[in-house]
């Protein structure tokens, strides 16, 4: 769908005054097909000289000369405009407090304590294999048995021996459980201090407030994270599956993605793929798949995962979101249960005084939902720390959305009715639903399946079992399967969640294909121009009607696409974190994967076997991640402008401004996650089949770094995760 300019100002309520919620009700997903005129006169009322892109764009701020474009060179660096720099403010291996900087650093929280300085928390997402491993020892100044245990598993898959038999039968178990342990302790969450020089520049200050929440927090120190409402009584109750005996105790947090920053000074950590490193299925009473059936361990070059095996973890106490308060040295984490369990990626924090407290979050997988937490009582103070405790009670619903615009949110508890959507409205023509009696999901691939699931099970209650408390908990930990059977609509990989001032929900989905195993999303809300799934994503707007954080009903609409200019797109693939600055101008930033990033796209799109290309193997088009301005007013408004460029095969994440708007804070994730170590600064040019602004095609020769040595740039320097903070040369705001 190629989303007009003109609705992002109507949705904005700039062009013409303030927004009406008619022209928002009226309008679908689909009805917006046409193309707005492509001009290439350039726009020289922003304040900053865009990058060059290798892809034209109509806001390139500079005249189209075609042969700017024929060849292009990646640079493996974070490449910002000029008058701008940055400073390194940490990276895998530095020190944090008893612990060190973690890897593949993602969503970051700033909490000013100070003129000039504050806690800057940053969350550790996941473990990438190749980089992880071939520059460990050099990074972190100790070794590590890899090519003692690559055997062990090589062989345990030729047995095929699951984790625990080989924990128990291998005499490298030490050495196994000792390289599990430095996975674990690389993920989670960090907290460190942080002052602004009088130059700008940005240092760490090393107080009595750093420190870390590692995936094993707990284990050994007695730093057990707290969890709270219904999830809890399934927690400590003997039933079917696995109990790890610690109630509500739970170790550590791992998979932290992004996140959010409540008024009251703490800070949100959702854990996303959690189902790479413990079992993600339960059973109908909510309790665990027991760690020996399940989640195969394996750590090498190619791949970490199942690491919750070699400690036995209950993996019905990861998938939640996590509270923490930075400036408390003794606080390590609770996991407020209502918030339900899934893949959560972000939070978008809605806090007004005399309304019920809401939270948006999405489950970033390729099915994933949008979900919304209503507190029971109202906010008082919206800067009060008691308003934690209303997380603790209060109603968990799902997003329904309608192609008229419209939408509702349907609860998930024991008397909603069962009603999914039925498989053949799915992109990829299937849903995931509960299996019972033995737990876990099935596929269903016929719509007849889905009247016959009807009538074996009316109401959400009819699929999970235990006293009401229990059963409430059991829904919320199983909550994506929860809200398939409920009807609540399956979306793009919704991966950002942002409130506006003025209370409107902004949305990023970044992607619109299917997966074979999660599933898709509904083809009526999330297609492209020509009615089939789309890759490149989309930004929507959402508005809760009545205006109330609490209201039953919403309106929706696309404001912007991702995608190629010449097909109606802004220039962008895959949006992922979304950020405000202080003038109230969106900042987005891009979620590519790794080994589609400047992939070669051959002369006339069209592969080896004579057939068209499909578009997620055109993202290589796009080349690196990249962060993007779009301003909200002005001339300007709705137009995308390429603010900055990641270096080789990272992911730019967790973009978050200062309250003064001077500095932009950026995690730069997994650089050279597909190639490695770049070898003695080799490259190698590569072909595209490009497309002008006005759909010309011309051939571009592009060279392409083999691998990362970010952020040292020296020669073979290992690569690292690392957290940055963009200023002006001249101290003044970025925008």
């Amino acid at each position: 769908m190629n989303i007009k300019r003109r609705e992002f100002l109507l949705f904005l309520g700039v062009s013409a005054g303030t927004m009406t919620l008619s022209s928002c009700q009226k309008a679908s997903s689909t009805l917006v097909t046409e193309k707005d005129p492509i001009s290439s006169s350039p726009s020289n009322n922003i304040n900053f000289q865009p990058p060059q892109s290798p892809m034209p764009l109509v806001t390139s701020n500079q005249e189209f000369k075609i042969d700017d474009y024929t060849t292009y060179e990646v640079v493996d660096d974070l490449v910002i405009p000029e008058g701008f720099t940055y400073d390194i403010i940490g990276s895998w291996g530095d020190k944090i407090g008893e612990s060190r900087f973690g890897y593949n650093n993602d969503y970051l929280s700033y909490i000013e304590t100070g003129e000039n300085e504050g806690l800057l928390t940053i969350n550790f997402e996941y473990i990438s294999p190749l980089t992880w491993v071939t520059s460990y020892q050099k990074v972190i100044g100790k070794s590590l048995p890899f090519l003692e245990i690559a055997s062990a598993f090589q062989s345990a898959a030729k047995s095929n021996i699951n984790s625990q038999e080989l924990l128990n039968k291998s005499s490298l178990k030490k050495q196994i459980t000792t390289i599990a342990k430095e996975a674990m302790i690389d993920m989670g969450i960090g907290i460190i201090s942080i002052r602004r020089e009088p130059d700008g520049k940005w240092v760490r200050t090393n107080s009595k407030f750093d420190r870390r929440i590692t995936g094993i927090s707990g284990l050994e120190d007695g730093r057990y994270l707290k969890s709270t409402g219904p999830a809890v009584a399934v927690f400590k109750k003997k039933g079917k599956g696995y109990n790890d005996k610690l109630g509500d105790r739970i170790i550590g947090s791992f998979a932290n993605c992004a996140g959010g920053t409540t008024p009251w000074g703490t800070v949100f950590s959702a854990e996303e793929n959690f189902q790479k490193y413990v079992i993600e299925a339960v059973y109908p009473d909510g309790t665990s798949v027991d760690p020996i059936l399940g989640k195969s361990l394996f750590i090498g070059e190619k791949k970490v995962t199942g690491l919750g095996s070699a400690f036995g973890l209950a993996g019905n106490k990861y998938g939640w979101m996590i509270e923490v308060d930075p400036a408390n040295p003794d606080d390590y984490g609770t996991k407020h249960t209502w918030l339900g369990r899934y893949r959560h990626e972000a939070v978008g924090i809605r806090a007004q005084a005399n309304q019920p407290l809401a939270f948006y979050s999405g489950c970033d997988r390729r099915s994933g939902h949008l979900y919304k937490f209503v507190s029971k009582d109202i906010v008082k103070d919206p800067t009060d720390k008691s308003n934690s405790q209303l997380l603790t009670n209060g109603m968990l619903y799902g997003a329904k959305f309608h192609s008229d615009g419209t939408g509702t949110w349907i609860p998930l508890k024991e008397d909603t009715p069962v009603n999914p959507d039925v498989p053949s409205v799915h992109v990829n023509g299937m849903i995931n639903l509960p299996q019972r009696p033995d737990g876990g999901s099935f596929k269903a691939t016929k719509d007849r399946e889905i009247e016959a699931f009807k009538q074996k099970y009316q109401t959400l209650g009819d699929l999970y079992e235990g006293d009401p408390e229990a059963k409430q908990g059991a829904i919320l930990i199983d909550a994506h399967l929860a809200a398939n059977a409920a009807g609540v609509t399956c979306t793009a990989r919704p991966e950002d969640t942002q409130v506006a001032k003025d209370g409107r929900l902004f949305i990023a989905f970044t992607s619109g294909y299917p997966s074979s195993s999660d599933g898709s999303p509904d083809q009526r809300i999330f297609k492209g121009p020509d009615g089939e799934a789309y890759e490149y994503g989309w930004i929507m707007g959402l508005v809760e009607d009545g205006d109330r954080p609490d209201a039953i009903t919403f309106r929706w609409q696309m404001f912007a696409t991702g995608g190629e200019p010449t097909n109606g797109g802004l220039g962008f693939s895959n949006p992922d974190n979304l950020e405000f600055d202080d003038k109230g101008n969106l900042w987005i930033v891009t979620d590519i994967t790794t080994n589609k990033q400047n992939k070669t796209v051959p002369e006339n799109r069209i592969s080896k076997d004579g057939k068209p290309i499909n578009q997620a193997n055109l993202c290589g088009l796009f080349g690196n991640n990249s962060i993007w301005y779009i301003p909200t007013s002005g001339s300007n408004a709705g137009k995308a402008y390429l603010f900055g460029i990641g270096p080789t095969e990272t992911e730019t994440c967790g973009p978050l401004f200062t309250k003064d708007g001077k500095t932009l804070f950026l995690a730069i994730q997994h650089p050279g996650e597909y190639n490695g170590i770049r070898q003695d600064m080799a490259s190698e040019i590569r072909q595209f089949a490009m497309k002008t602004i006005d759909g010309s095609d011309f051939i571009q020769n592009r060279t392409v770094p083999m691998g990362s040595n970010w952020p040292g740039k020296q020669i073979n320097d290992p690569p690292k995760p690392s957290v940055v903070a963009i200023r002006r040369l001249d101290s003044t705001p970025i925008t």
